[in-house]
């Protein structure tokens, strides 16, 4: 009986990582072409002529290409961030939080497949990151009222 229950536990953990693989892989799929295909735009639109254009039209079009760049970047990132959680997959650490080493839920998985941390682990270094900016910022603007009568 108790085997059985494993078996059945081991088939679904298995089934779960297959569709998450399944998930993951398109995800990275349609990323690259992404990627790719702003790329192609960036570089097409890098050999245009760009004398014509007016002061205000070249820093329009300045602005734009930042925006298209970071966006791009945002998006190897997450590629980035994709290509690991595949690898932890295929190592079978995957689904496992790095903090407390709980699995990490299901639902989350599904939402950010790439996620490291279980919900519990990822709000309380929410919170700490939140308590060092809040500290931090104290440190900073109390250097501004420095006592000057010395």
């Amino acid at each position: 009986m108790a085997t059985t229950r494993s078996k059945k536990a081991v088939a679904a953990k298995t089934s779960r990582y297959a569709e998450l693989k399944t998930m993951l892989e398109e995800r990275r799929r349609e990323l690259m072409s992404q990627v790719q295909g702003k790329i192609r735009d960036v570089r097409a639109e890098g050999g245009k002529e760009r004398e014509a254009l007016d002061p205000s039209d070249s820093s329009e079009v300045d602005i734009q290409e930042d925006i298209e760049l970071a966006l791009i970047q945002m998006k190897a990132e997450t590629l980035s961030k994709i290509n690991e959680a595949l690898r932890r997959l295929d190592e079978g650490t995957y689904g496992n939080c790095f903090e407390c080493g709980d699995e990490i839920a299901e639902a989350r998985l599904k939402a950010l497949p790439f996620a490291v941390r279980c919900r519990d682990c990822e709000e309380a270094r929410e919170t700490a990151e939140l308590r060092e900016r809040m500290m931090a910022q104290r440190r900073g603007s109390g250097a501004l009222y420095f006592d000057m009568s010395n």
